[in-house]
Order: structure tokens, then C-alpha cells, then sequence
């Protein structure tokens, strides 16, 4: 696989400034040390203070130009989870099809392992208010989409929990329809009951963008995904762009939870005070 250019705008924030600067030093000493990636660049910029804000009162900016293959950027996105990536090179890129799935499937993995500790990125609005979304096309309608749109074919397994398989299933096509896939198939098999509780796996067979296939697996870290069509994939560089940037911002809405959680307590507790 042709290697990429990125830069990563990375942001540590903190209550107190010289944690802050022992973890920038630790961030800026990872970026020196990582061994499949070339890291150029590197710049920390000022310590910023915010006197109005006394939870989160220090923040830095790191940022930092990385060359390696599609798939050890990914994975540094979500180790570094900068607020912002920039693709500096190529304007376009070519990856094979079995290649991406084992780049999802990292994804899925290291995701899936955050929301253990937590809880879920899929969060919507009431899908019960949404119309009944498509189900199935024609061969000729998925050869247009993936030849004319640049859409892609796959199989995407979810576990999920409820109470009504039926009510799960019809929440899950809501949710793909929502964020932008295309359902030609879904079924669901409940595994295991349990206290009232199912536990169930749901295959979809979906059409989507590049971008909305990366979404989907960030969002709902499936326990498999295969693609089907096309045998290579023609990304841009602004949906490599796109998709970086999203990866970094699940991870790190993810691991900031905790403080945000304080945040939200925090000012409840001025609120009460006031």
C-alpha cells in the first residue's frame, strides 16, 4: 500500500499546568519513538490558560507531520486521537478490499474495547419517529451505486441487547438509514436470554460511502464485516481527510467522558450554589 502525509493538530487540556506539560513531553517523546511511522515537525505550542474556566484551565497544542501507510495512520489517529487531521498527500489513493477489512476490524476492536468502559457512540434521536427505510435493491441498482457513486457493498454483524427482537431489528435499519447506508438485506438471531433480556446478532448486508462504512464501524464496533464489492477502493483525499478526523474525535469523546462528567457535575453543583 502508497504511503500518506498527514498532519495531526493534537490537544491536551488539564486543571493543572505542569501535568500538562509532563503530558505533552510524553506525547511529544511517542511521536519520536514510534517505529512504522515518520514523524517530522513536531511543535508544542504555548501553554493557553482560561482564567473563566477552572475545571479544564490549561490547554497546548501539539502538532506534528506523519508519513506511513493508510493503516498505521489509522491506528495512530486513535492512539494520539488528534482534534484535527489534515492529509497533506496523496490527492487520491487505491486500497485493496482485504486490506480495508482488516483496517475495520482494528477499528472495531479498539473501539469496541473503549465503549466496555465507556458506554456506546451510537446515540440518535427518536428513531421511532423516522419513515420504514428501504430494504432491498436490484443488481443493476448496487452495480450503478458502487460504479457510478463509489459506493461500497458489505456485511456488517452487530450484537445488540433488548427486550423485542423485532423492536431491535427495526431500530437497528433506522439507525444505518440514518446515517446514510443503504439496506439491501438484515436479518437477526436471538443467542441468549437471559432475566428477560436477549442478546442478539443482527447481519445487514449495506451500501455505503467510504466515509458512512468508517462511521458505521466506529459507532457500533461489529464483531465482522466483510466487503463484498468493489476489489479496490478509490478514496479522496478529503475523505481519507474525513474519516481520520472522525476515528480521533470517537476515541477522544470516548476518553474524555470522565472529565466531562465532572464538567456537568461541576456546574450543576455552581448552578445550586447560584
Amino acid at each position: 500500500m502508497e504511503t500518506m502525509k498527514v498532519r495531526f493538530y493534537i490537544e491536551g487540556l488539564s486543571n493543572n499546568k505542569k501535568a500538562l506539560e509532563r503530558a505533552v513531553e510524553e506525547i511529544v517523546k511517542s511521536l519520536k519513538n514510534e517505529d512504522t511511522l515518520k514523524v517530522e515537525n513536531i511543535r508544542a505550542e504555548e501553554i493557553l490558560e482560561n482564567p473563566d474556566d477552572d475545571m479544564l484551565k490549561y490547554s497546548m497544542m501539539v502538532e506534528a507531520d506523519l508519513e506511513g501507510s493508510f493503516k498505521d495512520i489509522v491506528k495512530a489517529a486513535m492512539k494520539y486521537a488528534p482534534v484535527v487531521v489534515e492529509v497533506i498527500s496523496p490527492a487520491k489513493m487505491e486500497i485493496e478490499r482485504k486490506e480495508l477489512m482488516k483496517i475495520l476490524g482494528e477499528v472495531s476492536l479498539f473501539i469496541g474495547e473503549l465503549m466496555k468502559n465507556f458506554g456506546t457512540l451510537a446515540v440518535y434521536p427518536r428513531l421511532d419517529e423516522l419513515p420504514e427505510p428501504r430494504i432491498g435493491y436490484s443488481r443493476e441498482e448496487i452495480e450503478d451505486l458502487i460504479i457510478d457513486s463509489r459506493e461500497i457493498l458489505y456485511r456488517f454483524v452487530v450484537e445488540a441487547f433488548g427486550e423485542d427482537q423485532k423492536a431491535i431489528e427495526d431500530v437497528l435499519k433506522k439507525a444505518f438509514d440514518y446515517e446514510g447506508a443503504k439496506i439491501n438485506k438484515i436479518v437477526s438471531k436471538v443467542q441468549e436470554e437471559k432475566n428477560g433480556k436477549l442478546r442478539i446478532l443482527a447481519a445487514a448486508e449495506l451500501i455505503s460511502s467510504f466515509e458512512t462504512l468508517f462511521q458505521l464501524t466506529g459507532k457500533f464496533a461489529p464483531v465482522a464485516i466483510s466487503i463484498m464489492e468493489p476489489e479496490i477502493i478509490d478514496v479522496s483525499a478529503p475523505e481519507l481527510q474525513n474519516v481520520l478526523t472522525d476515528l480521533a474525535n470517537f476515541v477522544y469523546e470516548l476518553i474524555h467522558r470522565p472529565i466531562k462528567k465532572k464538567l456537568v457535575e461541576h456546574d450543576t453543583f455552581k448552578i445550586k450554589l447560584s
